[in-house]
């Protein structure tokens, strides 16, 4: 679909000539400030990143380079009623998942009982992890960190593309991209009150210690646990242990003793209150899940069975984020909300249903295509840019397995200005917003991370495939102005009088 016929969130639909009146002042900034500076500064951020080490790896590829997700320059601006409305919905779409799996692992699975799935979707689904059916985590809470996937095709118009319930990745871009506007463009900071998010890595660490287990220790040993330097998230990892304070730790230096986990240290062994996984469920426990993994700990789940231990996201929320569970999530949250899902869906076809398949087989170049467990842009079909072979594999893998695909409409996502080799120019977008959930309750991060498809045209965002970063503001209104800085590497943030 053509970047001229979407939604432009600066421009709206009315031309390069004619900006919506919210963002006058943005759409001057992008005028008046020549291209070539636009450039050098957009430079200047990725070489930061490089030196940084953010970078992530493309599995699969023989070089395994590592590479920088490329970073645009020109922000992409959310309005206070507009995030409003987001964060309402999705508060009501985050706790409405961790009902969802109270019910089916710990529960008596009454959203299966009274005909709102059907079972075969939960208990047949690879996702499903019977090896913690009755374990309850600490405080009742099992997705502490939730990445929703947005996507906007008008002013009012947003539906959740997918969910991320497992271990959702790109807050470390959020939180890098915004130092990076902050340094390369204050200009922008003194125009627009911008909340600001360098509160994250606090609001995570508050959220792990609220779920320690047992009685309230005053300070709960808190850990992210990473499967070691060649993952491709590695520096996310990295970033965020120390940002937090806490150890980030392999597998090596845990061990499970009489059901109690234990970090080792030069000063002897410490016990673990809380454990943010960076693991998949497959690899984190050998005894449990996968034997030959060497990623894991072994005796992990029982440790988390014995309630001795908390785990960041909980084993098993995979179910949640599936994309064949995905297409009942508005049943899902008027069944345990009762009210009407404030974010919807993109319309959905399960190809494992006849008529569904049926139509999706009969409108393959139309649709969108995507296995139910797919991510990182893999296994997916964009039907209007994809080659006739590429049609046909499709519809042959469709007829062979129809229980693994689901198909949606190709929507005209919204567009952001954005730098590219021809000037400033509108790119598709997609945003990930971060919701942390704790004993102390449900709290929306007021950014997130905007990804951008940086070919004209392409509707495809992922890094993996050529999509890069864009820092997102949310404005605040009836507020003190605020002033965001440096310091250290660090980003703070103080109250000024507005206008003082």
């Amino acid at each position: 679909m053509a970047a001229a016929k979407a939604f432009d969130e600066i421009w709206g639909h009315g031309g390069a000539d004619a900006p919506r009146a919210e963002f006058a002042a943005l759409a001057e900034w992008i005028a008046s400030t020549p291209p070539e500076e636009l450039t050098r500064r957009q430079e200047s951020a990725e070489a930061t990143f490089r030196q940084l080490g953010i970078t992530f790896a493309v599995y699969g590829e023989s070089e395994a380079a590592e590479r920088i997700i490329p970073f645009d320059i020109v922000p992409r601006v959310f309005l206070p009623g507009e995030w409003k409305r987001l964060s309402e919905g999705l508060v009501q779409r985050v706790e409405a998942i961790n009902a969802f799996l109270e019910d089916i692992y710990y529960g008596n699975q009454r959203i299966v009982k009274e005909g709102v799935i059907p079972p075969e979707l939960i208990y047949q689904n690879e996702q499903f992890r019977p090896e913690v059916n009755g374990i309850r985590p600490p405080h009742g809470i099992w997705a502490h960190i939730c990445g929703i996937d947005l996507v906007r095709t008008g002013p009012d118009d947003f539906f959740v593309l997918e969910d991320n319930a497992r271990t959702p990745s790109g807050v470390s871009y959020m939180l890098e991209n915004r130092e990076a506007m902050i340094r390369l463009c204050p200009e922008l900071f003194k125009e627009f009150r911008v909340a600001a998010v360098d509160s994250y890595s606090d609001l995570l660490l508050e959220t792990m210690r609220s779920v320690t287990p047992g009685p309230g220790k005053s300070r709960p040993v808190c850990v992210v646990l990473t499967p070691g330097h060649f993952n491709s998230a590695y520096y996310e990892h990295s970033f965020l242990a120390d940002s937090m304070g806490i150890e980030l730790v392999e597998a090596a230096d845990l061990v499970v003793d009489d059901d109690i986990v234990w970090m080792q240290t030069i000063a002897g062994r410490v016990q673990v209150d809380v454990i943010y996984r960076r693991i998949d469920d497959d690899f984190l426990d050998p005894l449990t899940f996968r034997p030959d993994s060497l990623l894991g700990v072994p005796g992990l789940v029982a440790a988390y069975r014995a309630g001795n231990v908390a785990i960041i996201n909980a084993p098993g929320n995979g179910i949640a984020d599936d994309k064949a569970i995905y297409s009942y999530m508005p049943e899902i949250v008027h069944f345990y909300s009762g009210g009407e899902a404030k974010l919807p869906n993109v319309e959905t076809y399960r190809c494992r249903e006849p008529d569904a398949l049926k139509y999706t087989l009969e409108n393959l170049d139309k649709l969108v295509v995507k296995l139910v467990d797919g991510s990182g842009g893999y296994g997916m079909l964009v039907g209007p840019t994809a080659s006739k072979d590429m049609i046909e594999k499709f519809r042959a893998a469709l007829k062979a397995e129809p229980h693994r695909y689901i198909a949606q409409p190709t929507l005209a996502l919204s567009t952001v200005p954005t730098m590219s080799e021809k000037g400033v120019a509108p790119r598709h977008v997609d945003f990930r917003p971060f919701v942390l959930t704790g004993s102390n309750g449900v709290q929306v991060v007021p950014g997130g991370l905007t990804r951008v498809a940086l070919r004209e045209g392409s509707l495809v965002v992922n890094s993996s495939q050529g999509g890069g970063t864009k820092d997102s503001f949310v404005l605040m209104e009836d507020v003190p102005a605020q002033s965001q800085s440096q310091n250290g590497g660090a980003m703070q943030q103080t109250q000024t009088a507005a206008g003082s």
